[in-house]
């Protein structure tokens, strides 16, 4: 695989670990922190907002009978946050 090099330093517990992993695995050690970068990355891609998850969640909108630009029109904003 040619592409761009990256230099990392590891503890060297860690770089242990990761040499045995790839002994274990018959793999190169560039192969399994290759995999890594792009677990985590792919992992950070499905992160989704907090609105993202109400509404896959279903409970945006639930309330019955409450006006619809509830939270958007400043008409129902008047004394709001006053004791």
């Amino acid at each position: 695989m040619k592409g761009a090099r990256v230099t990392v330093r590891l503890p060297s517990d860690l770089r242990r670990k990761l040499r045995a992993a790839a002994e274990r695995a018959g793999t190169r050690e560039s192969d399994l922190v290759r995999t890594a970068v792009e677990r985590q990355l792919a992992a950070e891609d499905e992160v989704l907002t907090a609105y993202e998850l109400a509404k896959d969640a279903g409970i945006i909108g639930i309330v019955a009978g409450i006006t619809r630009d509830l939270s958007t029109n400043r008409k129902y904003f008047d004394g709001f946050g006053e004791s």
